[in-house]
């Protein structure tokens, strides 16, 4: 056995032997990156097609990123909120003037952003809207995905996230995504406080609503004086080519979930926006983290927010996306191994046929021994999610490597 393989074989076996075995990763061990590129511990790179599930939208160590990261940290990381601290108020201002909300809620995780968001849902149904104590609903989309506490998978219908976990949440209830009359069914039951949804669903497959739901969801609720959620953690900050995935239908959630990208993939930060009427239910004592609202994550997430304006990071999804699809488009009517392609900005999937014994996730490992990264959802599914940074002679080179490595399974 080679010195090169020892070096990768050993660093996976510490991690079988001393880590928890929630994860089955593809077989290559990571140590640098920098922009769409990654390097393992051989020294190959490969270009990463999964941006850390979205989080790195900015491109892997970006150097104004990095540099607002060890620029802060060398003054103050960290005081909690049992104090003030010089940069969150900056944060706040910048990021509320940014989406054009009242309030800000900074936290660390998508899921947590997700918590939050249900916890001020529920606040305001009795504040406000008038439901009685422990009666608020909360109703949620078949195929969602934000995350695997205990609060998240009660809302979930995917067997590997809620089987042997519960007893769950009450007060949850699951309609069909991209189903307007069943969304209406539910929500007009008067205790109803919030829809949360992903404007396209993620873990899911990359599924994209018809054209028109997101308008319809954001009428409905607003009949029926219910909260719209969108759960933007993976689909927000230019992924799908507009700032948020709810900008293609021109609609404003009344609460907003950011994460994964929010720090360019430097720290956990997360936020979640609201305006007075809802963010201002929730008192003193009442919520809040340790780390949420950190000086380091707010100089961070300043800066990685304005990477995406200034590099125009959505306008290069919008367009290299339409690129990539017409791409896998042709590679579908050369093969019967891809069954589907569908996708919005650079947040694509092709849905894969199980031939000869050989799934998704063999053809991944197969892009993996070509350098290029990316990983399997819910068996038949691979999600192409690069870095926003990526240009189009890099688009095309990837592309290459995509068709080479499909046609070998015809």
């Amino acid at each position: 056995m080679t010195e090169t393989v020892t070096k990768s074989a050993h660093l996976i076996e510490l991690e079988d032997n001393y880590g928890a075995h929630n994860y089955h990763s593809i077989p290559v061990v990571l140590e640098r990156g920098e922009g769409v590129y990654v390097w393992d511990v051989e020294g190959k790179r490969y270009f990463d097609f999964l941006a850390a599930y979205s989080a790195v939208n900015q491109g892997h160590c970006h150097p104004r990123i990095i540099n607002a990261l060890t620029t802060q940290a060398q003054k103050l990381t960290l005081t909690s909120r049992a104090f003030y601290n010089s940069v969150l108020g900056e944060y706040e201002k910048y990021i509320t003037s940014y989406f054009g909300y009242d309030k800000v809620l900074p936290m660390n995780t998508g899921v947590e952003g997700g918590e939050t968001a249900i916890k001020l849902a529920r606040r305001w149904a009795y504040d406000v809207k008038g439901v009685k104590e422990n009666q608020a609903k909360l109703v949620f989309a078949n195929g969602n995905f934000w995350g695997r506490t205990l609060a998240a998978i009660s809302a979930s219908n995917d067997l590997s996230s809620y089987k042997g976990f519960g007893p769950f949440l009450p007060g949850y209830e699951l309609v069909n995504y991209n189903d307007l009359n069943a969304l209406e069914n539910a929500i007009k039951d008067p205790n109803t406080a919030a829809f949360m949804v992903e404007p396209i669903q993620g873990e899911a497959g990359v599924i994209v609503p018809d054209e028109g739901y997101l308008k319809g969801v954001r009428a409905l609720c607003t009949k029926y004086n219910v909260l719209f959620i969108a759960d933007e953690v993976q689909t927000g900050l230019a992924r799908t080519g507009k700032m948020l995935a709810c900008d293609h239908e021109d609609v404003k959630p009344d609460i907003l979930v950011l994460g994964k990208a929010l720090s360019g993939g430097t720290i956990p930060v997360s936020a979640v926006l609201a305006n007075n009427e809802v963010m201002l239910t929730i008192k003193p004592g009442e919520h809040g983290s340790t780390y949420g609202g950190n000086p380091l994550a707010c100089a961070v997430a300043m800066e990685a927010l304005k990477v995406l304006k200034d590099e125009k990071l959505a306008e290069n999804a919008e367009a290299l996306g339409i690129i990539f699809r017409a791409e896998m488009t042709k590679l579908q009517a050369e093969c019967d191994l891809i069954t589907h392609v569908r996708g919005k900005g650079l947040f694509n999937a092709i849905v894969i046929k199980e031939k000869n014994g050989k799934t998704a996730w063999d053809v991944c490992v197969k892009f993996a021994e070509q350098g290029l990264l990316a990983k399997p959802t819910h068996g038949d599914i691979i999600r192409f999610a690069p870095p926003l940074v990526i240009t189009k002679e890099q688009l095309m080179e990837c592309v290459a490597i995509i068709r080479k490595v499909i046609l070998t399974f015809e």
